[in-house]
C-alpha cells in the first residue's frame, strides 16, 4: 500500500518516542552513567581556531536539528519527547579544557564515557581539549538516542557551514529541513500502526519475523577463551585488517555472477566459518540499515537505523555457491520487511534473557556505506582523531567499508573486528580474522567447493596441532603380555606379599600357583583365544586369581558385578555369550537362571579339589597360545547413552597401558587399595599393574578398611573423594599419588584431598573403556597452584595421540569445539558382536602411523 508522506505533522501535548528510542529509554533508566550507547567523532583541529564562532555554530546546529535538544522525561512511568528552545540550551553545549599530548587519547576517551541522563540531559555533548596555541581536539559526543552512525555526516557538515558563516559574521544560510525527528517519529507510527491491529503493517511485518526466527539458537557457540560471565561489562577492544584490492575484485565478480551483492557474499563466507568454528549450522547474524526510507531524512540527525537479524542455514555441507543462494533468499525477503524495530521485536519473540549477551544475535556484520564524517572550517586543517574500540554491544562484530581507486576500480576494504574482552583474548579474535580472510579467498577463488572444505589452518596450525596432541613416543622393553610379566615378577620376588585380604594373604609365588591350577581347569572347560569367560566372584583374593588365571588360558574375562541389576547381567551374559561362568556357591542366585552356561562354582568341594590337584607350574606353549591381537577382557559400558556395549580390549592394549602405568606412577610398586569393581576398568590400574611391578594389592573398601600400612597409590572417582575428607573421619591413610578417573573433576572437590594430604601427588586421568582405561593425564604436583573450576584432562600418554575434529574428521583450531578422538596402541578392539557400531566409532587414523586406528 502507498504510504502517507513525510511531511511536518502537528505536535501532539505528549510526544511519543520513536519505537526505536523506547527501548534506548528504558536502558538508561537502569544506568544514565553508562556509555554503551555513546557515539563519537573526534576531530584533530590545526590552526588558528575562533572558539566564539564555533560556540555560535554549534548553537546554530542544535537549533537546526530538534533531535540535539530534545528530553525525554517521563510521566506516570511513561517517557515522551520534549523538544527545548535552543535559546536555553546553547551555553551547556561546549567545555573546554587543556591537555597535553600525551594525554589526548585519556581526555578524548573520558570525554566519550562519561553518560547522559537523557530525562534531563540533552543528548549532544561537546568537547574542546587544548593541546596548544593552533592544536586543539574536538570531541563530539552523541546520545544513541539522538542519533545514529548515519548522522554524524549531516551534523559535522552542517558544523563546518555554520562555524564558515560565524567567521564572516553572519547566520549560516542553509535551507531550512523539510522535517524534525518528531515528525519521523508520528509518521512512523502512522506508517505502521499498532501491533495490536491484526491488519496493520506492523502486524504483516511482525508475522513474517515470527515465523522466520521461530526455533532460533539461544546462543552462539563461538570459541571463548572464557565462559560467559553472569553480567556483562560490555567492555570491548578492536582488531583492524583489510581486504586487498584483487580480494575486493574477485568479491565484486562473484556478486555480480550471482546475483548477489558483496555484503551477501560476506555474510555467506562469515555464516560458514563460524560452522567452521563449531557454532552449528543455523546462524543468525545481525546487521544494522539506515532506516532512512525517505529523501527528507537524507540530512537530519535522529535515531532511523534498525538491526536485522539474518538466518543463515548451512546445513548439508553446501557448495558457498549453494550458501550465497540461500543467503540472497533470506536476506531478500528480510529486506522486504524492515520496519519492525529491533526492540519490538524482542518484545515480541520474548527469548530468554541475559544481561551479558545480544538478544537474537550476537554476532554482527556490517558494510559501511555510510560517507566520512567531514566538517570544512576555514582556515583550519582536520583530521579523524584515531580511537580504538573500547565498548562492545555485540560478543564479535565485523565491520566493513569499500575503496575504490580515482579510476572507480575497486581498492580493497578496510575492516575491522570489535569484540568483548569478557569472552575473547586478542590474539583469539586475530586468528579469528585471519580466517575469514581465508575462507574469503577460498571461496572466491572456487565458489563451487564445499564450505566444509575450505582448510582454515595454516600449515603452521597444522603442524602445531598434530604435535600438541602427541604423546612422548617409548619403546616397551621385552614387549611381554601380562600374564609373563607377572609370571616374570613371581620369579623375581616369590615370597613377597602380592594380595592381602583382612588376615588372608598371598604371596607372588603363591598366587602364580593358585592361578596356574585354575587356568588348567579352564582349558579343560572350554577356555581358548577368542572365548569369553565371565567372572561373577565377589571382591577377594580368589577373584584376583580368577582373572590371572583368565588371562593365562588365553580367554578374555568378563567381570560381572554381583551388585548389577539382573536385566544388565541377563543381557551382559547372553550378549558376550561366555563359553564358562566363573562363581561362588553364594553368588549362583544372584545369577539369571535363563543363561543356560556351564557353571563353575570355585568352592564347590569337588571342583576346588579338582583345582588343588592341578599342576602349579606356569603352562608352556603347549597348553595356550597367547598372542596380542587376542582378546584380554571384556567390559561393559554403563549404557547411559543407550544399551550398555561390550568393550573388547585385547592383550596388546592391556600390556601397553600396564607398562606406561608402570613407568608414570611410582606408587604401583607399594601398596594400592583395590575397592572398585572389577567390572570398571579402572581397576585395572590397581590390579594388573601392581602385579607386573612387585607391589601389593589390598582388597577392601575405600571408607573403614581398617589400612595397616601407607598406601602408595590410591585410584578414585570424584565422587570417591568426599569419603576421603577430614570431615568423613575414617580416610584411609595417605597416599604417594591419588589418581582420579571416570568423572569431571573440579578443584573444589580435590583441593581438600591435597590440604589434608600435602605431599601427594594427584593425577587427572581420563580415558573412555574404548582406550583401554586411560589415555590423557594432568599431573598435580605437591604445592601447585590448581585455579578455581573444571581441571585439565591434560595431555596423551606415552605412544597416545589425540585430536578434536570436526564431522569430517578435520582438525578444528585451538579453542574450536570438536570431537575427542584418540589414537595409539590403547585403541580396544571394538564392540562385542556389535560390527556396525564398530566400524562407526573405531575409524582409521588420517594423521598417524598406516593401519592405525583412532576411537
Amino acid at each position: 500500500a502507498a504510504r502517507p508522506p513525510l511531511t511536518r505533522r502537528p505536535r501532539p501535548d505528549a510526544l511519543p518516542l520513536s519505537y526505536a528510542q523506547r527501548r534506548l529509554w528504558f536502558i538508561n533508566r537502569l544506568d544514565p552513567t553508562a556509555h554503551l550507547y555513546n557515539i563519537s567523532l573526534s576531530l584533530r583541529l590545526r590552526g588558528e581556531l575562533d572558539r566564539a564562532a564555533l560556540e555560535q555554530a554549534l548553537a546554530d546546529v542544535v537549533a537546526r536539528h530538534e533531535s540535539l535538544r530534545t528530553v525525554f522525561p517521563e510521566t506516570e512511568g511513561q517517557p515522551h519527547q520534549v523538544v527545548l528552545a535552543h535559546g536555553t540550551v546553547a551555553k551547556d553545549i561546549l567545555r573546554a579544557e587543556r591537555t597535553t599530548e600525551d594525554r589526548v587519547g585519556d581526555a578524548v576517551a573520558a570525554a566519550a564515557r562519561k553518560g547522559f541522563d537523557v530525562r534531563h540531559d540533552i543528548p549532544l555533548r561537546v568537547t574542546l581539549l587544548e593541546v596548544g596555541p593552533t592544536e586543539h581536539v574536538l570531541v563530539l559526543v552523541l546520545h544513541h538516542i539522538a542519533g545514529d552512525a548515519w548522522s554524524l555526516g549531516p551534523l559535522a557538515a552542517d558544523l563546518g557551514v555554520a562555524y564558515a558563516a560565524r567567521c564572516r559574521g553572519e547566520a549560516p544560510g542553509w535551507a531550512p529541513l523539510p522535517v524534525q525527528y518528531a515528525d519521523y517519529t508520528l509518521w512512523q507510527r502512522e506508517v505502521l500502526g499498532e501491533g495490536s491491529d491484526p491488519d496493520s503493517e506492523m502486524s504483516r511485518q511482525l508475522a513474517y519475523w515470527k515465523e522466520t526466527l521461530a526455533g532460533l539458537p539461544e546462543e552462539l557457540e563461538l570459541p571463548r577463551d572464557r565462559p560467559r560471565p553472569a553480567d556483562g561489562s560490555h567492555r570491548g577492544d578492536r582488531v583492524r585488517f583489510e581486504l586487498d584490492a584483487g580480494l575486493h575484485r574477485r568479491l565484486l565478480e562473484l556478486s555480480r555472477r550471482s546475483g548477489a551483492s558483496v555484503f551477501m557474499v560476506l555474510q555467506a563466507a562469515l555464516a560458514a566459518l563460524l560452522t567452521r568454528l563449531g557454532a552449528g549450522t543455523d546462524i543468525p547474524i545481525g546487521t544494522p540499515i539506515a532506516g532512512r526510507t525517505d529523501d527528507a531524512l537524507d540530512d537530519l540527525v535522529g535515531f532511523f537505523v534498525n538491526e536485522l537479524v539474518l538466518r543463515t542455514d548451512t546445513s548439508g555441507d553446501p557448495t558457498f555457491r549453494e550458501l550465497l543462494a540461500r543467503v540472497r533468499e533470506t536476506d531478500l525477503a528480510a529486506y522486504a520487511h524492515p520496519d519492525v524495530p529491533f526492540e519490538r521485536l524482542v518484545e515480541e519473540l520474548n527469548p530468554a534473557r541475559s544481561l551479558s549477551r545480544h538478544p537474537l544475535f550476537q554476532v554482527c556484520l556490517a558494510l559501511q556505506n555510510v560517507g566520512r564524517a567531514e566538517a570544512v572550517l576555514p582556515g583550519i586543517a582536520i583530521a579523524t582523531e584515531p580511537k580504538g574500540s573500547d565498548l562492545a554491544r555485540f560478543d564479535l562484530s565485523f565491520g566493513l567499508s569499500e575503496r575504490h581507486t580515482d579510476d572507480g576500480l575497486p581498492g580493497g576494504l578496510d575492516a575491522h573486528a570489535d569484540y568483548s574482552t569478557d569472552l575473547f583474548d586478542r590474539p583469539t579474535v586475530e586468528a579469528m580474522v585471519a580466517r575469514f580472510v581465508r575462507m574469503l579467498e577460498a571461496v572466491t577463488a572456487d565458489p563451487d567447493g564445499s564450505i566444509g572444505d575450505v582448510d582454515i589452518l595454516t600449515a603452521e596450525e597444522r603442524e602445531h596441532l598434530l604435535a600438541a596432541g602427541k604423546g612422548p613416543e617409548r619403546t616397551r622393553g621385552a614387549g611381554l603380555l601380562v600374564p609373563a610379566m607377572f609370571e616374570a615378577q613371581a620369579k623375581r620376588t616369590p615370597d613377597r606379599t602380592a594380595v592381602v585380604s583382612g588376615d588372608e594373604q598371598l604371596s607372588y609365588e603363591e598366587l602364580d600357583a593358585r592361578a596356574n591350577r585354575l587356568a588348567r581347569v579352564l582349558l579343560e572347560r572350554g577356555a581358548r583365544p577368542e572365548s569369553v569367560v565371565a567372572l561373577a566372584v565377589p571382591r577377594s583374593p580368589e577373584m584376583v586369581v580368577a582373572v590371572l588365571a583368565v588371562l593365562k588360558s588365553g580367554a578374555a574375562y568378563l567381570p560381572v558385578d554381583l551388585d548389577y541389576p539382573a536385566e544388565r547381567v541377563a543381557h551382559m551374559l547372553a550378549d558376550a555369550e561366555p563359553v564358562l561362568v566363573v562363581t561362588v556357591r553364594d553368588a549362583v542366585a544372584q545369577l539369571p537362571g535363563t543363561t543356560r552356561r556351564p557353571v563353575l562354582v570355585l568352592d564347590d568341594a569337588d571342583v576346588a579339589a579338582d583345582i588343588a590337584g592341578r599342576e602349579s607350574r606356569d603352562l608352556d606353549a603347549d597348553e595356550r597360545t597367547l598372542w596380542a591381537g587376542q582378546p584380554a577382557y571384556v567390559i561393559y559400558t554403563s549404557g547411559s547413552t543407550g544399551v550398555p556395549k561390550g568393550v573388547t580390549v585385547d592383550h596388546g592394549n592391556l600390556a601397553d597401558y600396564v607398562a606406561t602405568a608402570a613407568e608414570e606412577y611410582r606408587g604401583v610398586s607399594g601398596q594400592v587399595l583395590l575397592h572398585s569393581s572389577v567390572s570398571f576398568d579402572t581397576t585395572v590400574t590397581s590390579l594388573h599393574v601392581p602385579l607386573t611391578t612387585g607391589g601389593r594389592v589390598r582388597v577392601g573398601r575405600l571408607a573403614n578398611d581398617g589400612l595397616r600400612d601407607p598406601l602408595t597409590l590410591l585410584k578414585v572417582t570424584p565422587s570417591h573423594l568426599g569419603m576421603l575428607s577430614p570431615a568423613a573421619g575414617h580416610a584411609p591413610s595417605a597416599a604417594q599419588e591419588l589418581l582420579v578417573a571416570g568423572e569431571a573433576l573440579t578443584s573444589e572437590v580435590v583441593e581438600p584431598w591435597r590440604s589434608a594430604h600435602p605431599s601427594s601427588t594427584v593425577f587427572n586421568v581420563y580415558g573412555p573403556t574404548e582406550t583401554t582405561v586411560s589415555a590423557l593425564q594432568y599431573r598435580i604436583d605437591p604445592g601447585a597452584c590448581l585455579p578455581s573450576g573444571g581441571v585439565p584432562i591434560g595431555r596423551p600418554l606415552a605412544n597416545t595421540r589425540a585430536y578434536v575434529l570436526n564431522e569430517r574428521l578435520g582438525l578444528v583450531p585451538t579453542g574450536v569445539v570438536g570431537e575427542l578422538y584418540l589414537s595409539g596402541p590403547g585403541v580396544a578392539r571394538g564392540y562385542v558382536n556389535r560390527r556396525g557400531l564398530t566400524a562407526e566409532r573405531f575409524v582409521a587414523d588420517p594423521f598417524g602411523v598406516p593401519g592405525a586406528r583412532m576411537y
